[in-house]
């Protein structure tokens, strides 16, 4: 027997147990509630969207039920952009007029805002489903993710496509020919607090022939900064931001999940598009590269200098991507990330007890130091191993003051001008006595 969909909502929130929410999912399946699951499709399909932004609750008592059919009509038309604005607005407010309260708040909403708020994802529903009705399946969001070059150092030889890892944002744009831009992060969770960016592409959308994905990393005057801005629902001040472009496959390819265009050529076909639209695209840039062969005495000595400058320029490091290889919607070796870390001496200046497990012992020592001018605060609170959380913690009055070295992916601004680190993890004691720096 069919549930609705909105009671099978609410019984998913009940439990928090996730074999609970399987069995849940399964008995609908099984029962082939075909409401239920095209519902969660447009909730949970992140390529889907409705280009709306405040979706009301409903308050009163009021309607007698609104139909899937009359809904999903409503919700094409928004998905392709047939209803926008102030159209979209009343079409949105006529369907919550039919609906219940029940209904509107528990299901119709969610779909429309695209949180079902049950604890349910895409991958959940396709791992009960696809061997139940493989109708059900949801489409998954996903880009060309690096591998950690220290876990493959037998990758780093050959011809390798070189260039900056920028200290920002992940971000999948796909344009579409009718003028429809999507911003998404690397998740597929949808941006929407860059339209300056979203205006400048669409600028040039009706010059392009098919529906085509851009990746690239948003940069800002400072990451955190720029996190701020990413989901901010109100005073977006993000008219700095900048779309670094370093890679570009067709829609197709990226929902097929792979582009078998050799990386040095979908290079080329960027730098060719950007040429021809650069003065439309103020807040758009491309990531320059450079191929070097690493097997050679020449090509070595241009990887260090180009290393060197990135970490020079504040960047994250490098990448080091296959000039041969396609593009693959999944971490692959084909892109390796090299990142530098960091390492600064700094002063103990307070202990901070843990909690829940690392209660009664040590949580993070608070540090604080001047390195390269910069004045560093940070807190610390990964590198240790149980026994050193309990020996520093009983210790704790005679570890103020002593000097330790921290490893961190970078140091990092805030917003009062002081300086803190990226990832800090404790390394090693400088010394042995208060003040000493070994």
């Amino acid at each position: 027997m069919k549930n609705a969909p909105w009671k099978v909502i609410v019984e998913l929130e009940s439990t928090s147990s996730r074999l609970q929410k399987e069995e849940i999912l399964k008995r609908e399946a099984e029962n082939n509630n075909d409401e239920l699951f095209k519902g969660c499709a447009l909730a949970l399909n992140n390529f889907i969207t409705f280009g709306v932004k405040d979706v009301p609750q409903k308050l009163t008592n009021s309607g007698t039920g609104l139909s899937w059919t009359a809904f999903n009509t409503v919700a094409q038309q928004l998905i392709s952009r047939r209803l926008t604005g102030n159209a979209a607005r009343i079409a949105i407010d006529a369907l919550m007029s039919q609906a219940t309260r029940e209904q509107w708040n528990g299901w119709l909403r969610r779909i429309l805002i695209k949180d079902l708020r049950c604890g349910v994802t895409e991958t959940t529903i396709n791992k009960v489903v696809k061997t139940i009705n493989s109708k059900f399946l949801i489409e998954v969001f996903t880009c060309q993710l690096a591998h950690d070059s220290n876990n493959h150092q037998s990758k780093i030889a050959g011809r390798k496509q070189l260039e900056d890892k920028l200290d920002g944002v992940r971000v999948i744009t796909i344009v579409y020919p009718d003028g429809r831009v999507n911003m998404f992060t690397r998740n597929g969770k949808e941006l929407t607090n860059f339209p300056h960016i979203v205006k400048q592409m669409q600028s040039m959308a009706r010059y392009m022939e098919h529906a085509w994905v851009f990746d690239g990393e948003v940069m800002s005057s400072s990451f955190q900064d720029l996190m701020k801005q990413v989901h901010r629902k109100s005073n977006v001040q993000s008219s700095d931001a900048v779309l670094y472009l370093f890679d570009n496959l067709s829609l197709e390819e990226f929902r097929a999940g792979f582009s078998p265009v050799p990386q040095r050529v979908r290079s080329q076909v960027l730098t060719t598009w950007y040429a021809e639209f650069e003065q439309m695209l103020p807040n758009v840039r491309i990531l320059q590269s450079e191929v070097v062969d690493l097997d050679t005495a020449e090509g070595q000595a241009r990887f260090q200098a180009i290393n060197a400058r990135a970490i020079a320029n504040g960047r994250e490091g490098i990448m080091l991507k296959d000039p041969a290889a396609g593009y693959e919607c999944k971490r692959s070796t084909a892109w390796l990330k090299l990142k530098p870390f960091i390492e600064v001496s700094l002063t103990v200046v307070d202990v901070e007890e843990g909690t829940g497990k690392n209660q009664g012992r040590l949580g993070a020592l608070i540090c604080e130091g001047v390195d390269d001018g910069k004045s560093i605060r940070v807190n610390v609170g990964s590198g240790f191993s149980d026994a050193d959380r309990d020996q520093i913690w009983q210790a704790r009055t005679t570890v103020v003051g002593q000097v330790a070295e921290v490893r961190a992916d970078a140091v990092t601004q805030n917003q009062d001008g002081s300086y803190s680190m990226r990832f800090p993890r404790f390394e090693r004691w400088r010394g042995f006595e208060i003040g000493e720096k070994i």
